[in-house]
């Protein structure tokens, strides 16, 4: 168990979600905080879990952003991993932004599903691909 002032993946997990909800809003850092009443700054450490967030905080956060709490996040119910891991890595890239943006806009449920297996079959063999003899 992490210590108090420890950074868990948990914090860069609720940021990383802040951060993406904020994106598809196109509410910047700077109009977040300002809502918020803090710094820009510290709104990037809540975003990248550097810093921890307060639970009124971020119930205000929820508020500003339309959203609840619970969506900031994992659960096992969406399949969500814990750790935070892989919205971290889909996030760093603005390929992956864009993707983690754009892809809750497809409405129709074949496509969102066709375009999730190309993408697995894309890395599956970008995987295949890097193993040693391939």
């Amino acid at each position: 168990m992490p210590n108090l002032g420890e950074r868990d993946d948990i914090d860069a997990y609720v940021g990383s979600r802040i951060s993406l909800r904020r994106s598809a809003l196109g509410l910047s850092q700077m109009a977040l905080a300002r809502q918020l009443g803090i710094s820009f700054q510290q709104v990037q450490k809540y975003e990248t879990g550097t810093n921890r967030i307060a639970a009124s905080r971020l119930h205000r956060v929820a508020v500003i952003l339309g959203t609840s709490v619970e969506s900031f996040f994992p659960s096992a119910a969406r399949g969500e991993q814990g750790d935070g891991i892989v919205m971290r890595a889909l996030t760093a890239s603005a390929d992956g932004r864009s993707v983690a943006l754009d892809f809750p806009l497809i409405e129709r449920a074949d496509i969102r599903r066709a375009v999730a297996r190309v993408i697995g079959a894309l890395a599956r063999q970008e995987e295949a691909d890097a193993q040693p003899g391939a």
